[in-house]
């Protein structure tokens, strides 16, 4: 049930789009154990002057290949689950789409999952988190 917004510059192609939202997906489901067919993504393309940040940040370099990750989902995951699914995230990402991975920005934002609606205006019973 995770939500997956993906902001990047509009520079990247679609294949290299569909490498990273494949490689995000993957690792939610190793890492997170999602339902493979629970794959919701939205890709933002911007142009590279939207994307503002900091050349470098806690001792990590940035360049115009940034990407911003934003998952929503259901609380539940331990420490040791989200750090292994921003590893593999950045893994996948590198190893599918060449993407260094100090270009790669995760943020997780957790809520409960009666904050969630897949469609009739209902609120929704699942049994993963």
């Amino acid at each position: 049930m995770p939500l997956v917004r993906i902001t990047l510059s509009e520079s990247y192609e679609l294949e290299t789009q569909t490498y990273i939202s494949q490689a995000i997906h993957n690792a939610l489901v190793q890492e997170f154990n999602i339902p493979k067919d629970d794959y919701f993504h939205i890709i933002e393309k911007l142009p590279p002057i939207q994307l503002r940040f900091p050349k470098e940040y806690l001792n990590i370099k940035h360049t115009a290949a940034i990407i911003f990750i934003q998952i929503i989902a259901a609380v539940g995951r331990t420490i040791t689950q989200k750090e292994r699914l921003y590893k593999r995230i950045s893994d996948n990402i590198e190893y599918s789409a060449k993407i260094n991975p100090q270009d790669i920005i995760i943020s997780l934002i957790e809520n409960e999952k009666e904050n969630w609606s897949f469609g009739h205006g209902e609120m929704q019973t699942f049994n993963h988190i």
